[in-house]
C-alpha cells in the first residue's frame, strides 16, 4: 500500500491517533493482569480468553469496514473470532484446552502474518522491523503449543498475555503512526 493509500485510509477512518494510544495502554495492562492468575483459575482465564478474544474479533470487524484492503480476511477473522469469543463466554470450564489450541493455531499464522507484513512495509514504516520480531516470537509460541497437552492451562495464560501485549505495542506504534500521517495531510 502507497502512503497516499495510507492517508487516505487515516483521513475516511477519521480515528484520533489517542485512541489507539489508549487501546495499546489497556492492552498491556490486560497483558499483565492476566499473568496473575493460576491453573486453579480455569473458569476465569476462559472467559478473560473470550473476552479478550471478543475484543479482537470488534478489531477486526472495524477494519474491515475502515480498512484500505484485506476485507475478506477482516471479515473472516472478525466471525471466527467473535463466535469463539461467544463459546468460550458461555462454556468457560471446557474451552480451556480447546481455546489453546485455537489460540496456538492464531499466533502461528499471525506471526507469518506479521513477518510478511514487515517485509513489506519496510520503505513506508519505521517499525517494520519490530513486525518481524513480534512475528518470529508469535510463531515460536504457536509451534512450542503443538507440544504436550497438559500444559494447555498454563499456555492459554501465555498466550492471552502475549496476544494482549502484542497487541497493545501494535496499537501504540500505530497511534504515532497515524498521528504522524494525520499531521503531514
Amino acid at each position: 500500500m502507497t502512503t497516499i493509500g495510507v492517508k487516505r485510509g487515516v483521513r475516511a477512518a477519521g480515528l484520533p491517533w489517542w485512541i489507539l494510544l489508549i487501546t495499546g495502554a489497556l492492552w498491556i495492562f490486560v497483558s499483565w493482569l492476566v499473568l496473575g492468575f493460576d491453573k486453579t483459575s480455569v473458569r476465569t482465564i476462559a472467559t478473560l480468553a473470550g473476552l479478550v478474544i471478543l475484543a479482537a474479533g470488534v478489531a477486526e470487524l472495524y477494519l474491515l469496514f475502515f480498512a484500505p484492503g484485506w476485507k475478506w480476511l477482516h471479515a473472516i477473522l472478525g466471525g471466527l473470532f467473535i463466535v469463539t469469543g461467544f463459546f468460550a463466554l458461555f462454556n468457560p470450564g471446557s474451552t480451556v484446552f480447546w481455546l489453546a489450541a485455537f489460540i496456538g493455531w492464531y499466533l502461528l499464522f499471525k506471526g507469518i502474518a506479521d513477518i510478511i507484513l514487515g517485509f513489506l512495509t519496510r520503505g513506508e514504516n519505521d517499525a517494520w522491523w519490530l513486525g518481524i520480531i513480534v512475528g518470529v516470537i508469535e510463531m515460536g509460541l504457536g509451534f512450542w503449543s503443538a507440544g504436550r497437552f497438559n500444559r494447555s492451562i498454563y499456555l492459554l495464560v501465555v498466550y492471552i498475555a502475549v496476544i494482549a501485549l502484542f497487541r497493545g505495542i501494535t496499537d501504540i506504534v500505530m497511534a504515532f503512526r497515524v498521528r504522524k500521517i494525520a499531521e503531514s495531510i
